[in-house]
């Protein structure tokens, strides 16, 4: 098998919930999509660090990471992200060089702002019912899965 020097990178996002059962979408301004907050660990960054740092970058808040949710690959480019379960502790939102605009939705709000391989982190996120979600993905859709659930 042959790798050719293949790296991965991992990424982190948070899904922050708050008391009315609500995720915190971000818009983010190098091309408008609706995510969760979060971005690429530094290579000398531990998880949880690098998971407040990209959440309070993007958006002002200081939150507490409750669990995770989610291990999500991007076999296109590459990138393995960790999901996590958030709840604001402290801040306030700000708009960022990196983010243009936040929503407070529900679920079937995330699912019509969000395309799907990002609609289903936070989808996941909002659930408290089950153990960590593993999926892949191409940057757009799901792999080997045909809809979000419900």
């Amino acid at each position: 098998m042959e790798h050719h020097n293949a790296r991965h990178s991992v990424s982190v996002a948070g899904v922050i919930i708050d008391d009315q059962g609500r995720a915190l979408l971000t818009q983010r301004r190098d091309n408008d999509h609706w995510e969760a907050p979060g971005g690429v660990l530094e290579r000398d960054e531990d998880i949880t660090t690098g998971l407040l740092r990209e959440i309070h970058e993007e958006t002002g808040l200081h939150v507490e990471p409750v669990t995770l949710t989610g291990v999500y690959k991007n076999m296109t480019r590459g990138i393995v992200a960790l999901v996590f379960r958030c709840k604001v502790i402290g801040g306030h939102l700000t708009e960022t060089d990196e983010t243009r605009a936040f929503r407070w939705v529900t679920a079937d709000q995330v699912r019509e702002l969000a395309s799907e391989a990002f609609a289903i982190r936070v989808l996941g996120a909002m659930r408290h019912d089950q153990a960590p979600a593993i999926r892949h993905h191409d940057g757009t859709h799901l792999l080997g899965s045909s809809q979000l659930p419900e």
